[in-house]
């Protein structure tokens, strides 16, 4: 209802009901709104927007495609029709080619067949080869996505429980998200999989397994990062 009367004149009995009530909701409202704006994560670095911008120009939507064989370094289908081995998805090439072309080396092929190379990167990036190789492992989603705001490779991987399923693993990539956000969905990632996708949040990414995200704390997903040497990307 518009209120056309001055502040010195009296209000019907009803636009005063409708006055108190935007009075009562009004304070709880605002720290609502508030809390829902406020970035959780720190502002995204020079270098952290150059991370966004590289993931940007991937083309995963387009390469690294469930149901085809490809060549893990460029994503592109190695044969026209899909099917045969190693054509299931591709996440974990799409992530060791995305370290590769930053200079940062994680478990890829040769050293390791692109079938469950999921697995097999988690297990390394936890392991004392992988944090030789530079790569350290973080404390939550919210140390996830400040790194990645900073501008370094942060990796989320989830190791399938059963040995002989696959596992998924994505880049964290740079992003304004606020704290209550950041805690439902998790860090914002780029990823390949059963469904590719350039900015997705890790609840809908890693949806299709079990136990990976949960927003109570028990998830499945760890985290880990590494440096990047921004001078020497081209």
């Amino acid at each position: 209802m518009k209120l056309t009367r001055l502040p010195g004149e009296n209000l019907h009995h009803n636009d005063r009901r409708v006055l108190l009530r935007c009075l009562i909701a009004l304070p709880l409202a605002l720290p609502l709104w508030a809390s829902a704006t406020d970035a959780c994560c720190g502002e995204q670095t020079p270098s952290g927007l150059r991370l966004r911008r590289f993931l940007d120009a991937t083309g995963v939507e387009q390469l690294w495609l469930p149901g085809y064989q490809v060549d893990w370094q460029t994503g592109a289908r190695t044969g026209m029709l899909p099917g045969g081995p190693d054509s299931h998805t591709h996440c974990s090439a799409f992530v060791a080619a995305a370290a590769m072309r930053l200079g940062v080396y994680i478990l890829r092929p040769p050293e390791h067949k692109q079938d469950l190379l999921a697995n097999a990167q988690m297990a390394w990036l936890d392991s004392a080869e992988g944090q030789s190789k530079g790569w350290s492992k973080l404390a939550g989603a919210v140390d996830a996505q400040t790194a990645a705001n900073r501008g370094e490779l942060v990796v989320a991987s989830f190791r399938n429980p059963d040995p002989h399923k696959p596992g998924h693993i994505a880049i964290v990539r740079p992003s304004t998200i606020s704290l209550p956000l950041l805690q439902k969905e998790g860090p914002m990632v780029t990823q390949a999989g059963e469904h590719n996708a350039i900015d997705v949040s890790l609840a809908r990414g890693f949806r299709e397994h079990r136990g990976a995200w949960m927003p109570d704390g028990s998830s499945g997903v760890q985290f880990f990062a590494h440096a990047v040497d921004w001078a020497s990307v081209k």
